[in-house]
Order: structure tokens, then C-alpha cells, then sequence
């Protein structure tokens, strides 16, 4: 009986693993579907976006929406077909140009826009695209995200859209590619008159429209498509003018009524946030915009100047400490993390979403800056390790171009330990925190590749990182020190590595710091005694085999 119990344990471990592996096989198999979300194709690169009016109405007793979206673009090459993203169940119902009504072929989530009028290089032209239908329902947002549909402890509707990954096109038409962000977008929600609606940049008008109401809200800069959201709430706001470097940025909190106090003592993180990051990247990029901090029915997400909060009002991640140290319980992760993205991702973002490691690593490892701003490097570094418990190595962190496809999750941790590693390497903090802050400036609102920021941190730090990226962004493999210790000889090496990577280490032998200087052939050098030790410095993301 038990070696037939323990045959079933066996079998169903099988049938788990098969599964799993046939559901990472889906994930690699890769449509027509995917080419035309993720690729930069003929319909989309001809025309440059400069501007949204975003009008949607939204009835929460039928979780249905409809509105349009206007588009305004420059022509940048001749073209009359316009790829615009809608994916299913909403629907297109007509697209309007200068009057007309225009012909659009559907292709899945893709829709191609026939226009009838000539479109000269350098025009600003627009059109409307009119829309309808039930978005899809977030199960698990934000990660399964779209709309969520709640509602609050009093019995009021308690609505939020999420989309990164997903795309802002679940529940909008819009060109849903990361390389061209709109320059600045309005945006108009009709909800029921005893609701609010918050979302990205300022509140310019509310309009009362019956028994509804029309907020619209401004955004000045350029915007991202996933960070554009909707939020609606039996919504109370407060605020506070912070006096930050680029001169005093509004900061609003919008909360649901009853947490409103317990919200005003519980988002002092927020100020604090914002002077350790401003610190770290330089100023705040979207002061035009304002910062605002929205409770949602969700974990929470970065949507640009709207970043929604969903962490219970607690320390850590949902009251956890992901790093297992203690540090983790100094903070509110989702008010830190969130908005550590304002600089990496909102600020920053990746063209592809394969390079989406531009956005997480980075906030993964703001998190850790956090805590050196108002802890000290000790702390920063304890946190920062510990999450290393969460890595999996199980694929490259970059994903498949132009698939619309994202890479692993290690983006985050295992990208945090790789920047915390190379802080080591370029051995100066205020030059690493120069660099933090260049990144700002130098890419300030732009879309850009991993290929610039690799090059822009090898040209500022002095040194060559193409192997040390190639390494723990392309490939799964941990670099191994293997060494070995023979009276006063200390021989060893570089395995499990990159062709040519050559990452010096520092190292304490007999309580004596040093740095060490492998490759892929043996080194040796002399000890001063016998029977001597070796360790590595735990700040280094690598492992050791002593042979």
C-alpha cells in the first residue's frame, strides 16, 4: 500500500511537470498575432504620434464602455493604411476622418484603417475611431489584468484599470507599441454623478452631464499607452506641495472615505520616497503632471503621475518582507516600488517590451537605494541580497523582440542583484549615483534600448560591460569562481561565463580585502601563509566552487 501511494505522488509529480512544461513550450510558440502587436510594422511606422483625446463613458451596472478616441499624428512617410490596436470583445464601430466615415479591415486585435485622403510628409492630421463593448475582466490584476469591477465596504462601484503586458489596447484604440509614446493626451470619463474618476496629470474641468459627471484630466507630457488609467471610486483627496528640485510639485492622495485618516499617516512614505529618488535619479520628470498616489481594488501599478496603491496600508509587500531581513518592513513597497518606475518607465521606457528589464530591474533595485537614502549601504545591501532567494535563472532576463514578448520575471531581482553588483565594480558611489541621475537626463521622456543603456553605463563608468550584461542578461548561468588553495598558491578561475568575461571580484583572504582579477584560464597567485581562506564579497551576484 505505501509504495502504491508513493507510485501515485510520483506519477502526479509527472503529470505537473509535463503540464508545466507544455504551458512554457505555449509561451514560446509565437502567432502572426504577436508580430503584428510587437513589431514596428508598415501600418505604424509611417506616422508619428502626437496627441490623444481619450472620451470614454463608463456604466458600472453593465460593466460596459464606449466613447472614442481621437488620434492626432505627423505623417512621416506616404502611406494610407493605419494599423490601430482594439483587442477582443470590443469592437470598432466606425472611424471618422475630416467628416468621412472610413473603410477599416480587421485582422484579430489588429485593425487597418483605409484613409481616402492624401497624406503629405510633415501633415498633422487626426481622426476619430469610435468604440464599444465589454473589456475584458481582470482576474488576478495586475499581473491577469483589465478592468476590475468591485466594490467598497459601503457598497460603492470601485473600478481601475491595469493593462502592462496585457496593453493598454484591452480596453482602448490606440497605436499599442511602447516606441512611440503620445506627446500629451486628454482624458475624459463619464461615470455616475455620486462617483469619481482619477486619472493621469491634472484635473482641468468636471462637467455634471445629467445624472453623470465628466472628469477630464490633463497630461502635459509624453505618456506610455499601459500607464494611461482610469480609476473610479467613492474617491476624498488630500494633498501637500512638496519642495522638491524642480521647485514645489503637488502630491495627491485620492482614497476611499473611510481610510482617509488612516491614509494621511500611512502615505508619509510618499514625500519620503520622493527626496530619496530625486536624490538618486534626479528630479522628479513629470512636475507638469503632478504626483498622485490613488487607492485601487488591486496590488497597485506605475501609471505615469496616477500611480495606484493597493497594499492594504501596510509595511513590506502585503505586511511581508521579500528580502527576509527585516529592511523590507522599513517601507511600503508598493509606494516605493511604483513609484520608483516614475524614473524607470515612465521616464525611461523600453521600445520593445522585450527590454522591459529597463523598467523592473532598476525599480527592484530602487528599492534598495530606499534604504541606503535613510538607512545606510549596510542595510541597502542586506535588503538587496536577501531578495536573491527569489531569482529562478530559469531564462534570459531579455526577451524576444518584436513578439511583444517580455523575457523572465528575474527581471526584478535577479536585475536588481546584477545593478547592486555593478556598484561594486565601478567601486565609486558618486559616480554609480551620477550615472543613475545621467540615465535621467540624458534619456529624460524617451523611448529607448538596451543598447543604449549598456553603452551610455560602459562610456560613463570607464569600463567595458559588454560581457558583464551579455552575462546575466542573456544567459541563465550564475558566473562560478572555482579556486583551490595549495600552501601559499591560490589558483583559479572563471566558469560557467560568457566568452571573454572577465569580471574582477573583491575577495577577503585571512580577513584581508583584495581584489581579484579571474578569467576563463587559471590564475595563480602567492599567499602570504599557509592553510590561508577565501571569501568573496557577498555584494557580488556570483557563486564559488572551492576544488
Amino acid at each position: 500500500m505505501k509504495n502504491q501511494f508513493y507510485a501515485l505522488i510520483i506519477l502526479l509529480m509527472i503529470a505537473v511537470f509535463q503540464i508545466q512544461a507544455q504551458l512554457l513550450s505555449d509561451k514560446e510558440h509565437f502567432t502572426r498575432q504577436d508580430t503584428l502587436r510587437g513589431s514596428i510594422t508598415p501600418e505604424r511606422e509611417w506616422w508619428d504620434l502626437t496627441y490623444y483625446h481619450l472620451d470614454v463613458k463608463v456604466n458600472p451596472d453593465e460593466k460596459f464602455i464606449s466613447g472614442k478616441n481621437t488620434i492626432q499624428y505627423k505623417v512621416l512617410k506616404n502611406n494610407s493604411v493605419m494599423q490601430i490596436d482594439l483587442q477582443s470583445p470590443m469592437t470598432i464601430t466606425k472611424v471618422i476622418q475630416n467628416g468621412k466615415e472610413l473603410s477599416v479591415t480587421h485582422e484579430g486585435n489588429a485593425h487597418f484603417i483605409n484613409l481616402e485622403e492624401n497624406q503629405n510628409i510633415n501633415d498633422i492630421n487626426s481622426l476619430d475611431v469610435y468604440y464599444e463593448g465589454h473589456p475584458k475582466e481582470a482576474i488576478n490584476a495586475p499581473w491577469d489584468g483589465g478592468f476590475s469591477w468591485k466594490k467598497d465596504t459601503n457598497g460603492n462601484h470601485f473600478i481601475a484599470t491595469s493593462n502592462q503586458g496585457l496593453g493598454a489596447s484591452v480596453w482602448w484604440p490606440c497605436k499599442d507599441h511602447m516606441y512611440d509614446e503620445v506627446d500629451s493626451m486628454l482624458i475624459s470619463v463619464n461615470v455616475p454623478k455620486d462617483l469619481m474618476d482619477v486619472s493621469n496629470g491634472r484635473l482641468r474641468l468636471v462637467e455634471r452631464i445629467g445624472d453623470t459627471k465628466t472628469f477630464h484630466w490633463i497630461v502635459k507630457n509624453p505618456i506610455n499607452n499601459y500607464g494611461v488609467n482610469i480609476n473610479i471610486g467613492d474617491y476624498v483627496n488630500f494633498s501637500e506641495v512638496y519642495d522638491g528640485q524642480g521647485g514645489n510639485l503637488d502630491m495627491d492622495y485620492y482614497v476611499l472615505k473611510d481610510n482617509l485618516e488612516k491614509a494621511k499617516e500611512h502615505f508619509k512614505d510618499a514625500p519620503k520616497m520622493m527626496k530619496a529618488f530625486e536624490h538618486w535619479f534626479g528630479q522628479y520628470p513629470f512636475y507638469r503632471d503632478s504626483f498622485k498616489l490613488v487607492e485601487v481594488p488591486y496590488l497597485g501599478m506605475e501609471h505615469q503621475s496616477s500611480v495606484t496603491y493597493g497594499n492594504q496600508y501596510k509595511k513590506g509587500y502585503l505586511g511581508r518582507d521579500i528580502s527576509g531581513t527585516g529592511w523590507g518592513l522599513k517601507f511600503d513597497f508598493i509606494i516605493i516600488h511604483e513609484a520608483g518606475h516614475e524614473w524607470f518607465a515612465n521616464n525611461i521606457t523600453s521600445k520593445d517590451i522585450a527590454d522591459m528589464w529597463i523598467h523592473e530591474s532598476f525599480t527592484a533595485y530602487s528599492e534598495s537605494l530606499f534604504l541606503d537614502y535613510y538607512y545606510g549601504k549596510e542595510a541597502a545591501a542586506a535588503y538587496v541580497i536577501g531578495t536573491r532567494k527569489s531569482i529562478r535563472n530559469d531564462k534570459p532576463i531579455i526577451g524576444n523582440y518584436h513578439l511583444n514578448n517580455e523575457g523572465s520575471g528575474d527581471m526584478y531581482y535577479k536585475g536588481a542583484n546584477m545593478l547592486h553588483t555593478l556598484r561594486q565594480l565601478i567601486d565609486d558611489d558618486e559616480k554609480w549615483r551620477k550615472i543613475l541621475r545621467g540615465l535621467n537626463t540624458t534619456f529624460y521622456h524617451q523611448t529607448v534600448t538596451t543598447k543604449q543603456i549598456e553603452d551610455y553605463i560602459s562610456e560613463q563608468s570607464g569600463i567595458d560591460l559588454t560581457e558583464f550584461f551579455n552575462q546575466y542578461l542573456r544567459t541563465v548561468k550564475i558566473p562560478t569562481l572555482e579556486y583551490k588553495i595549495d600552501k601559499k598558491e591560490l589558483k583559479y578561475r572563471w566558469t560557467n561565463t560568457v566568452d571573454n568575461f572577465d569580471m574582477p571580484l573583491q575577495i577577503t583572504i585571512n580577513e584581508k580585502e583584495q581584489w581579484l582579477f579571474p578569467k576563463a584560464e587559471w590564475q595563480i597567485i602567492t599567499l602570504d601563509s599557509k592553510n590561508a581562506s577565501l571569501k568573496v564579497d557577498d555584494d557580488f551576484y556570483v557563486q564559488t566552487k572551492k576544488l
